[in-house]
């Protein structure tokens, strides 16, 4: 739990103070990369504890099927669920096709293309992802600790 929570520290460093001042697409992209390795250390604590727990028969050895092995976990939870499919982007956000809109400015954002989706990742939608995930936070410390 002590890693995701130093994790979600540096994230939130990065959410209100580097983007604030800065505006870049680089810090969003940082932000991004930031949560997905909380997320994907949240799962492998997640996994843990279900196999300790005899929840789970074995924990997968691949990405994919972590995440699997995580969302039936948590098949009632729709924020889990969010969640997951964020992660999902956030971890093809490098090799992603980017458009940098507005640097410098107060709307700076950053076009991602996913999934032949346009997804424009600006500072609403980051608070929107930073709420999500700070109730995914909540439910992985509920659940870690049961």
């Amino acid at each position: 739990m002590e890693e995701i929570i130093q994790e979600k520290i540096s994230a939130d460093h990065l959410l209100y103070v580097s983007l604030k001042y800065t505006k870049t697409c680089d810090v969003i992209i940082n932000l991004l990369l930031r949560w997905k390795k909380m997320i994907e250390t949240s799962i492998n604590e997640i996994l843990k504890h279900a196999k300790k727990r005899k929840k789970i028969p074995s924990i997968p050895t691949n990405p994919i099927g972590q995440i699997e092995a995580a969302k039936k976990l948590f098949k009632k939870d729709p924020n889990f669920q969010d969640v997951i499919e964020m992660y999902e982007m956030f971890r093809k956000v490098e090799e992603l096709r980017k458009e940098r809109i507005g640097e410098f400015r107060k709307n700076v954002t950053l076009k991602v293309f996913y999934l032949g989706e346009e997804i424009n990742i600006n500072l609403d939608k980051l608070k929107i992802y930073a709420e999500k995930l700070e109730k995914f936070i909540s439910t992985t410390k509920q659940f870690l600790m049961t």
